[in-house]
């Protein structure tokens, strides 16, 4: 803005002459000033003094601020009516709104990034793109050999087999790649009391069984006998045959007595096979104690009852059983694997084997999250 020639001290200063007695052609031949500059003086500061003209310039200047400000004000509301409909979430939405309203409204960039609640330098950035291609092939590949686990499972097998990506990228992964399991909702149930399960320290100390039923290609039914150590969640035997009674049931923990050992308690049921003679003649012979539930009281099982429903998602509801001998050798190759691949969210993500290895090597130091899953 141009400075002005003469301040209004001098003007007023001027204009006191002439209340003197000064002529006004001469005051004009004085200064270098025009008559209708005089008159324009007189007409506009005449009888004030230098405080008066002082504060008439603040006030000039601040309603020349709210005026500016008033039609900044109406030009802003204007733009965000335009854009208000719009659903700005994400900073490459807010840049599309930023620039819309600079070409459409003519603001700047710094006044468009303020309405829209965007840094400039988020504005300015420029995305470069990962090569994704082959965590993208290699996600569809664990997805499609393990159906029923989720992006936090299958980024802990990508992380083993080297791909160190950050969890919320395999998460966008995952979903750009339409691989999210749809899961049934939980009926909701009466709440009822619950009961504080007891927390083993050490392998081989407590362990449950359990019975889970499937069929044969030809209609066939078989039964499972399903085993779970509490502790390390290892799954020592997965027993499939048509028929299991309690001799059987007896059979197969003597064969694991020679392998594994025995634990100090066993948690079952109340089926016929667990309440036999024969069953509680081996656990007074063995000194193992048999811990039986309410009737009608899964959840005092929880264990089993969660590794059964793992087994059945993951590896009965998979598969085409055609024989029995077949049967048995995907139950086995499941077993297998879901001891030494499959990663568990109570054990820190690890498999049974190798926190039951890091267990033997320093037991005083694990520590568990006890979660079911």
């Amino acid at each position: 803005m141009k400075a002005k020639r003469f301040t209004e001290e001098q003007i007023i200063g001027i204009l006191k002459q002439a209340q003197a007695g000064m002529k006004v052609v001469d005051l004009c031949r004085m200064h270098g000033i025009s008559d209708v500059t005089f008159y324009n003086w007189r007409s506009k500061y005449g009888g004030m003094e230098v405080s008066d003209a002082k504060r008439l310039k603040q006030l000039e200047d601040e309603n020349r601020k709210l005026k500016q400000m008033l039609a900044d004000s109406m030009l802003e509301n204007k733009a965000i009516k335009d854009v208000l409909s719009k659903k700005v979430v994400t900073p490459a939405a807010r840049r599309k709104v930023v620039v819309f309203l600079m070409e459409i409204h003519h603001l700047s960039e710094r006044r468009a990034c303020v309405i829209v609640g965007l840094c400039r330098s988020s504005h300015r950035y420029q995305a470069k793109p990962k090569n994704d291609e082959a965590i993208r092939s290699r996600l569809r590949e664990l997805a499609e050999q393990r159906r029923k686990f989720g992006a936090p499972r299958l980024h802990i097998l990508l992380r083993r087999e080297g791909h160190l990506i950050n969890h919320k990228r395999t998460e966008r992964l995952y979903r750009e790649e339409g691989l999210s399991l749809r899961l049934k909702k939980r009926r909701k149930r009466i709440s009822h009391l619950r009961v504080v399960m007891d927390k083993p320290e050490r392998i081989n100390q407590h362990w449950s069984m359990d019975f889970v039923s499937d069929s044969l290609y030809n209609g066939r039914r078989f039964r499972v006998l399903t085993v779970v150590d509490n502790f390390s969640r290892e799954c020592p035997v997965l027993e499939a045959d048509h028929s299991l009674t309690g001799q059987r049931v007896a059979r197969i923990l003597e064969r694991m007595a020679l392998t594994r050992g025995l634990p100090e308690v066993i948690t079952v049921d109340n089926g016929p096979e667990f309440i036999s003679k024969a069953l509680d003649l081996w656990a007074f012979e063995n000194n193992v104690r048999l811990r039986f539930i309410q009737p009608g009281k899964p959840v005092q099982n929880a264990y089993i009852e969660s590794f059964n429903g793992k087994f059945r998602d993951e590896c009965l509801n998979d598969n085409v059983f055609v024989s029995l001998n077949s049967a048995r050798q995907i139950i086995e190759n499941w077993r297998l694997d879901y001891n030494s691949e499959r990663p568990h969210k109570s054990l820190n993500k690890m498999t049974p084997e190798e926190f039951a290895a890091k267990h033997n090597q320093n037991p005083k130091t694990e520590k568990l999250s006890y979660c079911w899953y």
